[in-house]
């Protein structure tokens, strides 16, 4: 038995995905209305990755892009700013230039984003390139033709590599849950991702579809909190892709509370990816549309 074998054995990866969706459906009747609240929407806009992934992106739109956040604690000096800024790892340089809340975290997409498909030795020097550049925590996606084939010591080892690449910076790794397809995949992937050095596991790049499903980030959570239960060791999540509602983002929020617990609730431990979602939770918190990032 290999060592990537005998530490999926440790888990319990054999799932039924009826089941998986009749326990998130549970959740969300128990839990749901709850956390409607506006506490819950304002730490919620402080869990935001606030992204730009655009293949129009420049140097000039980057920049305003940025300005967007550091006027937001003057215009709202009684809400936390997001967590993060997350750009193409070219415009991490231009972000570090600009950034002037300490924060805001500067959070990049590399080594090959968002297919993976390219030499490992690019993606280690482009996340390192990166990191040098300023950038405080880089996503990368697992390689899927690997995993699915089964070449998971192929797959662990690389993400390995590149987390040697990142020195201080956070490494999240996106399973791209929506191409795995089944809940036992997404399992698999998360206990090898986290024990080839993962700080984050996320769902998805938003660049294909599915993107995150609530049934993905249940299983998600409770690979994190075995780990957790084994280790003592906290890793975070980010449900990212298509999540673009004040309603979407509390179903994510009442997954993670439910699972993982409070000590979750922190964005060092669970962001969401997201571009659109900032000003719906802004307009919900202020009570008017607002339409500021």
């Amino acid at each position: 038995m290999n060592k990537y074998i005998e530490t999926l054995s440790q888990y319990n990866t054999n799932l039924d995905d009826a089941k998986v969706k009749h326990a998130v459906e549970t959740i969300l009747q128990k839990n749901f209305e709850e956390n409607c609240n506006k506490q819950v929407y304002q730490q919620l806009l402080n869990f935001i990755d606030l992204t730009s992934l655009n293949n129009t992106d420049n140097t000039k739109q980057i920049i305003e892009f940025t300005e967007k956040v550091n006027k937001f604690d003057q215009e709202y000096p009684q809400l936390k700013n997001v967590a993060a800024i997350c750009v193409y790892p070219n415009f991490a340089g231009v972000v570090r230039s600009h950034l002037e809340v300490d924060s805001v975290n500067i959070a990049v997409v590399a080594g090959g984003f968002p297919f993976s498909q390219t030499f490992t030795e690019i993606k280690v020097a482009e996340t390192s390139l990166a990191v040098i550049d300023g950038a405080d925590e880089v996503d990368i996606v697992i390689n899927l033709g690997n995993f699915l084939s089964g070449e998971f010591e192929e797959m662990t080892d690389e993400i390995s590599e590149i987390k040697d690449s990142c020195r201080e910076a956070h490494l999240k790794v996106i399973l791209e849950s929506g191409q795995l397809k089944t809940a036992s995949n997404i399992k698999k992937a998360s206990i090898l991702s986290i024990y080839a050095g993962a700080d984050f596991i996320k769902t998805s790049t938003g660049k294909v579809e599915p993107a995150a499903t609530l049934e993905a980030a249940y299983v998600m959570c409770e690979a994190i909190k075995e780990y957790y239960d084994k280790t003592g060791n906290m890793i975070g999540f980010k449900p990212a892709g298509g999540i673009v509602t004040t309603a979407d983002a509390v179903k994510y929020y009442t997954i993670v509370k439910a699972v993982l617990g409070d000590k979750w609730l922190d964005n060092k431990y669970f962001r969401l990816g997201a571009s659109r979602l900032a000003n719906n939770l802004l307009s919900e918190i202020i009570g008017e549309e607002i339409k500021f990032f």
